[in-house]
């Protein structure tokens, strides 16, 4: 059994110094870590607080991606597509089921489809020029209904491998919103090709 909130706290508590600050994470003395270890500091950890607060759409009546359900650059019967805006990586996509689910009780069919779907995205991310790699998360702290991110990350800039990626992206400037826009509608036309769908 996982351990308890109050039990966890104390746990991490036992690595911290008297401030309640942890060690720097391993993966700051990476080579593609965007901070350098001198001067950084680990935020004090806090408490647990429970209950956790809701989510957003934890009542799909207040779901803001449920009143979006016919929005995006590609639909089908299940699931639609969105990018988002003001990035700094140059494309990032979500994909969300049409009807309010979350990954835990996601049909099995709807499942499926998801795996069949992240394939296909991620192929034609990659196909892109100057793109090496697409990476997928699914986080699902903030929001109750299912959203998986697709990143692109650059050609040739190594330093934006891995799971730093999402903390790069926060950091670069703002990518030409033109030049997402027309790789994003190149996405789209080679999944309905290779998947079915269509634009809304």
């Amino acid at each position: 059994m996982a351990l308890r909130p109050d039990e966890f706290y104390a746990h991490a508590l036992e690595a911290a110094d008297g401030q309640r600050r942890l060690p720097l994470a391993r993966m700051t003395g990476w080579d593609i870590s965007p901070f350098t270890p001198d001067g950084l500091s680990v935020s004090p950890l806090r408490e647990p607080v429970l209950p956790e607060p809701p989510r957003h759409g934890e009542d799909p009546a207040d779901c803001r991606s449920c009143d979006r359900r016919d929005e995006g650059l590609w639909l089908n019967d299940s699931w639609r597509l969105t990018r988002i805006p003001k990035a700094g990586v140059p494309l990032i996509l979500m994909l969300h089921p049409r009807d309010h689910h979350d990954l835990a009780d996601l049909p099995d069919e709807l499942a499926a489809e998801l795996g069949v779907l992240t394939k296909h995205l991620a192929r034609h991310i990659q196909a892109l020029p100057n793109i090496s790699r697409a990476h997928v998360y699914r986080i699902g702290d903030g929001g109750a209904h299912l959203h998986v991110w697709f990143f692109a990350r650059p050609e040739g800039q190594s330093q934006l491998y891995g799971s730093w990626l999402v903390v790069w992206d926060d950091l670069l400037p703002e990518y030409p919103d033109d030049v997402a826009a027309a790789d994003a509608s190149v996405v789209v036309d080679a999944l309905i090709d290779s998947y079915g769908g269509r634009r809304p």
